[in-house]
């Protein structure tokens, strides 16, 4: 079975962490091991949710703030167990994001007497399908556990805030031929010739940079997929080219659906999944709180996390983690233990009221 030391600190719990394989929908050992280690806390309230794990204060405070980090991963590549260069541990998982979570569960047993109510959130499924993802579980089982004034994600971040968060969206682009022998291509039509159109189209398409309460969030449309074809001696009659639109927060699911559409008015556009952005989050008391705390830098989140989760619910949220974005998933991905450090060090300051 696996364990945590509460002994340790974040930088030795990240390692212990991501020796835990948690590809994702394999996260018991690393729930079970999370659970033990938050149920030893014994001024926190613990709910457990599948593989997902909700600790509280109930201190009484006029305000509370969530703060949140996914235990899983995606799958290990010759990247595990952890090992430790110059000031980097380097792994499967450490900068996405058990880093982030390492640093959340220090404080969550450490901070007895915070000076706002936290509740903490450690959930799994966040790199599948979101129609899995454990916040939106808990969110649909345990709404009132939601609930609070300003949130944090511990999202890699290069250990300063990032606000919000550019939506997605993933559409199908199809062209319709009709199949014939190709030994008489002459009487059919080509899907996967007319196809050209959707990827000329996409390979001349400059995407916008939309400024959004002052910071600049950059879009883009891109071809992820393509597939077409019956036989080797068929003329296919159908060509289907899977795009990703990564679109500014200020823009609804609906005004990235017509967008997509009216781009490619011949073909048929079906969108297949979806999920807003979130605007920065970064006006709120709480929020000019805690940037004062941590130095008050505020960059842009290019990709979709969780805190548009927390934006639908009404909950002002921003980004806060160890770690290079840019080096989340991939087989050479690392953490610097100072990324670990400042994070820490910086939401100790502020929940304890430094």
């Amino acid at each position: 079975m696996a364990y945590l030391d509460s002994s340790l600190d974040a930088v030795q719990l990240t390692r212990a962490l991501c020796d835990i394989e948690s590809v994702s929908g394999d996260e018991q050992s690393i729930a079970d091991a999370i659970e033990e280690f938050l149920r030893d806390c014994l001024h926190l309230d613990v709910l457990r949710d599948g593989n997902a794990l909700v600790a509280r204060t109930n201190l009484g405070r006029s305000q509370r703030v969530i703060i949140a980090g996914h235990i899983d991963t995606v799958p290990v590549h010759d990247n595990l167990p952890t090992r430790v260069v110059d000031d980097n541990i380097w792994g499967r998982g450490t900068v996405d994001m058990k880093a982030g979570v390492a640093v959340l569960l220090r404080l969550a047993k450490d901070l007895v007497d915070p000076v706002y109510d936290v509740t903490w959130i450690f959930y799994d499924l966040e790199e599948v399908d979101s129609a899995l993802n454990g916040l939106g579980r808990l969110a649909r089982n345990h709404p009132k556990l939601l609930a609070g004034d300003f949130a944090i994600l511990g999202e890699p971040s290069n250990a300063i805030i990032e606000g919000g968060c550019n939506g997605t969206m993933r559409a199908t682009i199809s062209t319709v031929g009709v199949r014939a022998h190709s030994a008489r291509a002459w009487m059919g039509s080509n899907a996967i010739h007319s196809a050209h159109v959707i990827l000329d189209r996409l390979a001349a398409f400059q995407p916008e940079t939309v400024t959004v309460d002052g910071l600049d969030y950059r879009e883009g449309l891109n071809a992820v997929a393509i597939r077409g074809g019956v036989a080797g001696n068929v003329i296919p009659d159908e060509c289907v080219v899977d795009v990703n639109y990564r679109f500014a927060p200020s823009k609804s699911e609906a005004d990235a659906a017509a967008f997509i559409t009216a781009l490619f008015p011949e073909c048929d556009v079906v969108v297949t999944d979806s999920a807003a952005g979130a605007r920065p989050g970064a006006e709120s008391p709480l929020a000019l709180s805690f940037f004062a705390a941590v130095g008050g830098r505020i960059a842009p989140k290019l990709g979709w996390t969780d805190v548009a989760r927390f934006t639908a619910l009404g909950i002002p949220a921003v980004n806060f983690g160890p770690g290079d974005p840019a080096l989340a998933h991939a087989d050479d991905e690392r953490v610097s233990v100072s990324d670990i450090v400042t994070c820490e060090t910086g939401l100790r300051a502020w929940l304890g009221g430094h």
